[in-house]
């Protein structure tokens, strides 16, 4: 998984110095923290302290697959998302076609056909789709990539700098 923020590269493209595989952290321990939120403020307030950033890495350790179940599933809900989702799907092609009809008074009939025919598809393929679980899994759920702790790394040319300005952060000492 990569994180991205405004200025990062886009898909497909290298930022420059990072490996092209999948590689293991490299650099020393200058901080360590329960949630991802405190070390993203370290590192922020690293870079507020004009720290050379581009050293530090923040790295999830002991990573869990936390799967969080929203609802139960019944055939009810399965129609009536499967009808959602393909409402959605119709409704888009209907008004694209609609751009494309001929006479002025059938703009609607795409719009109205494309709707009719997403929900129904989108109803099958759901139920298509629950019918093939047997029962074996009643239930939605949300899935997230979580670590116990997120430490942060820095090269050794600048970690001792980084280690006191993370304690002085620790101690409330904001300067």
């Amino acid at each position: 998984m990569m994180v991205t923020g405004p200025l990062s590269p886009g898909p497909g493209r290298q930022a420059p110095g990072l490996p092209k595989l999948p590689t293991p952290p490299t650099g020393w321990p200058i901080g360590s923290y329960n949630t991802y939120e405190e070390a993203q403020r370290a590192v922020d307030y690293l870079a507020d302290s004009d720290f050379k950033v581009q050293d530090v890495t923040i790295v999830g350790v002991d990573l869990m697959l936390v799967e969080r179940v929203i609802g139960r599933l019944s055939w009810g809900r399965v129609l009536g998302t499967g009808a959602a989702s393909g409402a959605w799907f119709g409704l888009f092609v209907g008004l694209l076609l609609s751009m494309f009809s001929a006479g002025e008074g059938m703009a609607l009939a795409p719009i109205g056909i494309g709707l009719v025919v997403g929900v129904g598809f989108g109803m099958a393929f759901a139920a298509v789709s629950y019918a093939s679980t047997r029962g074996r899994r009643d239930f939605s759920s949300s899935s997230q990539l979580v670590a116990g702790r997120y430490d942060v790394l820095c090269q050794p040319r600048n970690a001792e700098q980084g280690r006191d300005l993370l304690a002085k952060l620790s101690m409330g000492m904001h300067g």
